[in-house]
């Protein structure tokens, strides 16, 4: 029976690892048709954000079965639990790739150029939910909290941002729209970092069984 629930329990690990994946390439593909003004790229990153939906859902069936029909110890319990915390995180980092994209299909950003630390805010946020995952397959709680400490660095570059769009709004106010643009475009990189922080805090909690942070919207 044991044996059965740890197989069931490394799939789990897969399919997480998966969605994260997804995710990752999601976040990477929205900072490319940023930068590079790629609508097809743009469209890739919805499709995957519908594969991302239904990764959820698949895990969220696996984890019901092993909660109803596996009866896990506490240990195991609280990675489960965490599992099923995690991929809402995910879902919406997917769905925050997404909504990227949507107003990259606008067509108002014709260029960022004067906005660089968006992009560094794009690897920034790939690097946190790179690590998060890892951190919760690899049970590594030094990794989770260096994922929790890294959200300074995602909401300094959110700072940085926001004094360059002040910048192009005081040098041609015909801008506005497009700041408006490319200030919701940081919002939403900055916001992934905050729910590869959630997803990092729930590592936390499978581990040690304490979670000390509240989820963020």
């Amino acid at each position: 029976m044991r044996r059965k629930f740890d197989e069931q329990l490394e799939l789990l690990n897969r399919e997480l690892i998966e969605m994260g994946a997804l995710c990752e390439t999601a976040i990477a593909n929205a900072a490319k048709a940023l930068i590079n003004h790629d609508n097809s790229l743009a469209q890739e990153v919805i499709r995957i954000d519908a594969e991302i939906d239904q990764k959820e859902k698949d895990i969220e069936s696996l984890c019901f079965k092993l909660l109803l029909h596996q009866h896990p110890v506490a240990r195991d319990l609280r990675q489960i639990s965490s599992a099923l915390k995690m991929i809402t995180d995910m879902e919406r980092i997917g769905d925050q790739a997404a909504d990227i994209s949507e107003i990259i299909l606008l067509g108002n950003l014709h260029s960022v150029d004067n906005a660089v630390h968006i992009d560094e805010m794009a690897r920034a946020t790939i690097k946190m939910v790179t690590d998060s995952i890892d951190a919760y397959v690899r049970r590594d709680l030094d990794l989770a909290r260096a994922v929790i400490d890294y959200d300074d660095v995602v909401d300094d570059l959110f700072n940085q941002v926001k004094k360059e769009i002040i910048d192009i709004i005081g040098k041609d106010k015909q801008n506005g729209e497009y700041a408006v643009d490319l200030l919701l475009v940081a919002k939403y990189f900055e916001r992934i970092g905050d729910h590869a922080t959630n997803i990092a805090e729930w590592v936390e909690y499978s581990i040690t069984g304490i979670h000390k942070g509240g989820e963020r919207i």
